[in-house]
């Protein structure tokens, strides 16, 4: 199993605009190529689930996952029910930083092919941080600073 940690720093932004944006999943295809559909569907008791495509290497990955929005601790969950991934879970965090916004991503995942993880398992990681980056990157401009989690090869690979 892997884990993946991005941190990054927007400044001057407000955190809830920035938590508000995060959440509103059905638009990231709009902002970044990295993902080609999401379809979010919320049930009568305030559960979501969200179905994604997204861009894996020459091919793509799908799942659905369910969604735990929660807007006063500017924190959303998620964790896979079903698709590409063995396991696929993690959260976002907003935190305001003073005048700045800080968004926290952290996930584990694993695809479940143990015979090929080492080959596997670092491609998948690699493209989970290019894909994270460049949702980051599409939703909030090119003010935003990588703080931990980003090479400068994942950078050069999502802002060209």
């Amino acid at each position: 199993m892997r884990h993946v940690e991005i941190e990054a720093l927007l400044p001057g932004s407000d955190p809830l605009a920035v938590f508000d944006r995060l959440k509103d999943f059905q638009r990231y295809p709009e902002h970044t190529d990295a993902v080609r559909e999401v379809t979010v569907r919320a049930e009568r008791d305030g559960t979501l689930w969200s179905e994604w495509s997204v861009n894996f290497r020459n091919g793509e990955l799908r799942w659905t996952e369910r969604d735990v929005v929660d807007r006063p601790n500017l924190t959303l969950g998620f964790e896979q029910i079903d698709g590409d991934f063995e396991r696929f879970d993690g959260s976002w965090t907003v935190l305001a930083a003073g005048a700045d916004t800080t968004v926290r991503f952290a996930a584990d995942f694993d695809l479940g092919m143990p015979s090929l993880e080492r080959i596997i398992d670092p491609i998948a990681e690699r493209t989970l941080r290019e894909n994270i980056s460049a949702i980051l990157v599409g939703l909030l401009g090119d003010a935003l600073v990588f703080v931990t989690g980003v090479g400068s090869d994942d950078l050069h690979s999502v802002r060209g």
